[in-house]
């Protein structure tokens, strides 16, 4: 029997997801997480609690409990996880990514860097460090620009810029953000902004090269000030020539940070001029929206083909079903604290949807972007065509409401 170890911060929404895959593939599990996960399975044998923000602490922890129970991969969920699952692998001689690559994908700065250091379609840009000439460095960008922090996540303080008085104030409230969320990082990424609609492409990097599970398109334009994501929806609808233009451009930054094994998501701009890269992640796709991917005759799920995958399992015939599907992270309204999300049941009635997820406690204070860091939670919709998914899933947000005090 297999034992794989899980670098899974608390913060993640997919612990129960990777130990139902681990029960569907008879595996077992040593999770390294932040705290106690509240989740009871046989397949665990061993949670190490660590600060999954402290990657080396992770790593050497994960080490550690593979003396009592010896791990044959290791696999990090989430941003948070990524590099101490690196680390760890490389430690115990097991398939992984190059630790400093896959930093890299937790740095918006230093991806950039390598990306241009191997001429990666990408946003021009530029770093603003603390106690430089904002405008002198955004005049070597260009306005419209995006201002982003460098190591936070999910479009948290990203915002766009279209002139000197909104820079300045963009510049101001990411700072704010940064000494908020606990971030000491002195220099911010600005970039290009790019015309064009937005996809993500969701694979996986082996030997043979990129396998792509799936290209969603992001219905919603992300044109700013923030960059909040909504909906996803698979298969795409653009042209497949764009299409295989913008894998071609993963590939190649795929090579150029150096990463050789184990998932990636990929954020790209479709501009006139072509596919830009936007990011790339060492991950798989975040929150529930792996829920909306199911592979092979037996419907099985994103996570079971990642642990399948780190296990160098055969995994021929597990493509992805190919019925349309798409997830909606639904956002926040309003700041303020959660009492109430009404209408989950009118949700259910409509066609298409497959499952609500509200992921934020009652309760809860929330918060929108750029300074929020979650959605409400997720709705899961499958259907005949892409169309019809996102019709399904503005429907289902439709009839909600949220009670925000």
């Amino acid at each position: 029997m297999s034992t794989i170890g899980l670098v899974l911060p608390t913060s993640s929404y997919r612990a129960s997801d990777f130990v139902a895959a681990a029960d569907e593939l008879d595996v077992d599990l040593v999770i390294a997480s932040d705290a106690s996960l509240g989740i009871v399975s046989g397949r665990i044998l061993d949670v190490v609690t660590v600060d999954c923000t402290d990657s080396a602490a992770a790593a050497e922890a994960l080490v550690q409990a593979s003396l009592t129970n010896s791990l044959d991969a290791i696999v990090g969920v989430d941003d948070a996880g990524v590099v101490a699952a690196a680390l760890a692998a490389e430690r115990l001689s097991l398939p992984h990514n190059d630790p400093a690559a896959v930093a890299a994908t937790r740095n918006k700065l230093e991806m950039r860097r390598r990306l241009a250091g191997r001429g990666v379609p990408q946003p021009e840009f530029g770093e603003l460090e603390v106690g430089s000439s904002p405008a002198t460095v955004a005049a070597s960008v260009g306005y419209p620009l995006v201002v982003k922090p460098v190591s936070l996540s999910g479009s948290r303080g990203v915002i766009r810029a279209d002139d000197e008085v909104a820079f300045e104030a963009a510049v101001t409230r990411i700072r704010a953000i940064q000494a908020e969320a606990g971030v000491e990082d002195q220099v911010l990424l600005l970039e290009e902004y790019l015309e064009g609609p937005e996809i993500a492409i969701e694979g996986l990097v082996s030997t043979v090269g990129l396998e792509i599970f799936a290209v969603f398109d992001k219905p919603d334009p992300l044109e700013g000030p923030f960059f909040e994501e909504t909906l996803y929806v698979t298969p795409s609808r653009h042209q497949d020539s764009l299409l295989v233009a913008a894998g071609d451009v993963v590939e190649e930054a795929i090579r150029a940070l150096g990463l050789v094994f184990g998932p990636i998501h990929a954020e790209v701009r479709l501009t006139p001029e072509g596919p830009r890269i936007i990011e790339i992640a060492a991950r798989s796709i975040g929150g529930l929206c792996g829920r909306s991917l199911k592979f092979g005759m037996l419907a099985q799920s994103l996570e079971v083909q990642l642990l399948r995958a780190a296990l160098g399992m055969n995994r021929r015939g597990m493509r992805v079903i190919g019925q349309a599907s798409g997830a909606m992270m639904i956002p926040i309204p309003s700041d303020g604290v959660l009492r109430g999300v009404h209408g989950r049941a009118a949700v259910a009635e409509v066609e298409g949807i497959e499952e609500i997820t509200i992921t934020v406690p009652m309760g809860r204070r929330i918060r929108r972007l750029p300074e929020g860091d979650r959605y409400l939670g997720f709705i899961i919709a499958r259907g005949d065509n892409p169309e019809a998914v996102e019709a399904s899933l503005r429907e289902a947000h439709g009839v909600l409401s949220f009670e925000i005090e």
